[in-house]
């Protein structure tokens, strides 16, 4: 068996595992189930070769679901400590901008927007290479339209936001493990933390 690497991928309504073997996909599992991600990742998992062990982890980060971001770094922290496995980060906006780049006949650059929640947008503009040209940020609808700096927008919140924007190329795509390959290499070596992007909907209770 050769050196082994295991992508999770639950920061969005997708839930998506990948095994890799000396960088070559292996097996993989994805959907599109919008909740239940705690139900669906082990057994997917479970149902790769292996169930699924190897020598490295690669989890997304986010920014993403609060949910789904806690369900992920927990299943990838809790298999890294089982296996003695490395683990690892990537973003999601990145993942979406490299699958994004890879539909296109040219490399161009693509502004990412995913679905944050509460009507805003996760949003970041790549180069045509996939690098992040700023940090990401969570805007409205309006702010995001006078953000975006390509003529290409991916991501979930791809078509909303198109709209808006008007006269533009638009790839409503979904972060897919299996293609975490696409990422560059210096771009998959976040600390195992998640990236919420937002504030919790949530709050501790006030002490009176």
């Amino acid at each position: 068996m050769g050196d082994r690497l295991l992508a999770i991928d639950t920061a969005t309504i997708a839930c998506s595992v990948a095994l890799f073997e000396d960088d070559v996909l292996f097996a993989s599992d994805y959907a599109e189930i919008g909740r239940g991600h705690a139900e669906k990742l082990i057994p997917a998992i479970a149902q790769l070769p292996d169930h699924g062990k190897a020598d490295r982890i690669l989890v997304n980060c986010g920014p993403g679901s609060f949910t789904g971001v806690r369900i992920g770094i927990s299943a990838a922290k809790a298999l890294a400590l089982a296996w003695g496995a490395e683990i690892h980060g990537y973003s999601c906006l990145a993942l979406v901008a490299a699958q994004a780049l890879k539909q296109l006949e040219t490399p161009r650059p693509v502004c990412v927007a995913m679905l944050a929640g509460h009507g805003e947008y996760f949003l970041q503009n790549f180069s045509s290479e996939g690098e992040p040209l700023a940090p990401f940020a969570s805007l409205t609808p309006e702010q995001a339209a006078i953000e975006v700096k390509s003529d290409i927008i991916a991501g979930s919140a791809a078509t909303e936001l198109a709209k808006i924007v008007g006269d533009i190329d638009h790839f409503p795509i979904l972060p897919n493990a299996s293609q975490i390959a696409l990422v560059a290499s210096d771009m998959k070596k976040m600390s195992s933390k998640p990236v919420y992007g937002r504030k919790p909907d949530a709050q501790p209770a006030k002490a009176f």
